[in-house]
């Protein structure tokens, strides 16, 4: 699965929508929403956050583990 997929799957499973999601990061709703349509990939920073936010390594968010 990749990383726009284990991204929306995530934050479906919390009721959030883009923009609750990046309110909660630091980031902006439209970085969100590029992240989920694979137009742009995060930034180190941004991984991190997703980590900690969602209790996921980042070698599952970024789909390298199942």
């Amino acid at each position: 699965m990749e990383f726009k997929d284990r991204l929306r799957e995530l934050r479906e499973n919390k009721s959030l929508s883009q923009f609750e999601l990046g309110k909660e990061i630091g980031f902006s709703m439209s970085i969100v929403n590029k992240w989920e349509n694979g137009k742009k990939m995060p930034s180190v920073q941004a991984i991190i956050a997703l980590s900690k936010f969602f209790d996921e390594t980042a070698d599952y968010l970024l789909g390298l583990e199942d």
